[in-house]
């Protein structure tokens, strides 16, 4: 049970900050924090990616660019110029790490006001970080592992930010259903979506990229996520635009 409690934790925890920070607030800007607060939002990042840490800045100018060429050749992650989800999140992963490390020139559009903490940046996505978060992952199972099977979520825990990626830039580009008809194959994944709080409603989100809601068109169309950052809105800790 522990194992259980422990991976959802991660799970949630690692992808709430992936959809409110990383992608609402750096790639999108659907809301402002102040200064002190995206710091704390950086290292509680951190803290529940661990293994997984994606840069604010790294994860918000790719999906700045998705969304400019979606399902298109120069998308950084599309389903539609790669023959498996393997090719296609190893392809990901290094149009990640050239935007990053800025090995690549990137277009000022898709870099203005993306926040980056250069120094924190490079501790979190650091060899070492990665390491130490996978020894402590391993040391917690085996204190807490009650039956083997629980040991195969250990790698859904190293692994999970990419297995969120796959889940939205993989599958809700293939399987769903539409409210809207755009120029390229999003779709809303689950009609309610508790699996990846309000991320798989990709179609809506590619319908109105500035929406901070991503459900709210049809009645069954909750989001989580927006819940949340309504109630941080009303106690003063971000601002809605």
């Amino acid at each position: 049970m522990v194992i259980i409690l422990f991976v959802l934790v991660l799970w949630y925890g690692g992808l709430f900050f992936q959809t409110f920070f990383l992608h609402r607030y750096s790639a999108h800007e659907q809301f402002t924090m102040s200064r002190t607060a995206e710091k704390i939002t950086f290292v509680l990042t951190w803290l529940f990616q661990g293994s997984n840490y994606l840069s604010a800045y790294g994860y918000g100018v790719m999906h700045r660019m998705h969304h400019a060429f979606a399902d298109t050749e120069k998308d950084p992650h599309s389903p539609k110029y790669d023959e498996n989800v393997m090719a296609m999140m190893w392809r990901t992963k290094s149009n990640y790490q050239n935007i990053n490390k800025h090995r690549v020139k990137v277009e000022n559009r898709f870099t203005q006001n993306v926040p980056q903490w250069k120094a924190f940046d490079a501790m979190a996505s650091s060899i070492t970080s990665r390491i130490v978060f996978t020894a402590l992952y391993v040391l917690f199972f085996a204190t807490f592992a009650t039956a083997w099977w629980q040991w195969l979520f250990l790698p859904v825990v190293v692994l999970m930010a990419p297995i969120h990626g796959v889940i939205i830039n993989w599958y809700a580009h293939i399987y769903g259903y539409v409210n809207f008809k755009v120029a390229d194959t999003s779709k809303n994944l689950l009609p309610f979506d508790f699996l990846m709080m309000g991320e798989g409603y990709h179609n809506n989100h590619h319908k109105d990229s500035s929406r901070a809601n991503f459900g709210g068109i049809r009645w069954h169309e909750l989001d989580p996520t927006y819940a949340i950052i309504r109630i941080l809105n009303a106690l003063g800790a971000i601002r809605l635009k």
